[in-house]
């Protein structure tokens, strides 16, 4: 049986504790039960995220009553996230369902409106003990269908950061220090120099979009230095195609759908516990 866990207790203990919680995006069914199964045999809590391409092709309530139905098999640390918030109804949508953390995305905005909006996510959030993620920067590639430029991307003022989580009261921070959404076209560099910054001005546990394809020894380096949890989610989807797509090319005329969804699932499953084993929340349940 699922043990649910808000966002802002799993992430608190992260950061003091020096590991980073594996913040897993779902999309369909197989998905869900390989993070859980994942969490599971590792002894590691995990964030299910649930965003908007997930929302717009399963539907919200249907993807938060699967996570309970499969939830009911496994014992696993769980909080699930509403990831890339589109505005304060669908946060209160999430939240009515049963999630335990919910993230208002309001960083395409002007800070000031960003504030507000995220500001009053978090009011009604905390009056029924839901944790609430803001993000301030704009992170570069393509998350939803949503694309920002690279040399447009932005990172993270140490200023605003201050201020925003000051005037919010988010219980954690997305920042932009060079990751981006989707792989990579060459290495990702992190501006280690600024997270440390952010860090050690603003006192809650900072989030790394983005996660995909960043070189383990970065990961590391990020975590170090206060990163408390990190999305994965293109690592997760390239998995699954992978592995589908191989059963189909062994055997072209293999129209047993749970033979290929199944090979997928364990092969998300597999990337999952790889991820977990590096952010070294392993035991941590």
């Amino acid at each position: 049986m699922i043990q649910w866990c808000t966002g802002s207790e799993m992430l608190a203990r992260a950061r003091a504790e020096g590991y980073a919680v594996g913040a897993f995006s779902a999309h369909n069914a197989e998905m869900v039960q390989a993070i859980l199964w994942a969490a599971a045999e590792e002894r590691a809590p995990v964030m299910i995220q649930v965003g908007q391409r997930a929302i717009r092709y399963m539907g919200m309530e249907p993807m938060m009553r699967m996570i309970e139905a499969f939830g009911r098999e496994v014992d696993a640390t769980v909080a699930v996230h509403l990831d890339h918030g589109n505005g304060f109804g669908q946060a209160m949508q999430a939240i009515r369902l049963g999630f335990q953390s919910v993230m208002y995305d309001g960083s395409h905005l002007p800070i000031e409106e960003n504030i507000a909006i995220t500001r009053k996510v978090a009011e009604a959030a905390h009056a029924v003990g839901v944790s609430v993620e803001g993000e301030i920067g704009v992170i570069g590639g393509t998350e939803d269908d949503i694309t920002v430029d690279e040399e447009e991307a932005r990172l993270t003022r140490v200023e605003e950061a201050v201020r925003f989580a000051e005037e919010t009261g988010v219980d954690s921070l997305a920042v932009a220090i060079g990751t981006a959404h989707g792989f990579y076209k060459g290495e990702p560099k992190l501006h280690f120099d600024r997270l440390d910054d952010i860090r050690r001005a603003v006192g809650l546990p900072l989030v790394l979009h983005g996660g995909s394809g960043v070189p383990d020894d970065q990961i590391r380096r990020a975590i170090s230095l206060g990163i408390a949890k990190i999305n994965v989610d293109t690592e997760l989807r390239q998995a699954f195609t992978d592995a589908a797509r191989g059963v189909w090319s062994d055997d072209p005329e293999q129209y047993h759908v749970a033979v290929a969804l199944g090979a997928a699932r364990e092969a998300v499953k597999r990337k999952v516990q790889e991820k977990i084993r590096l952010f070294g929340s392993s035991g941590k349940a």
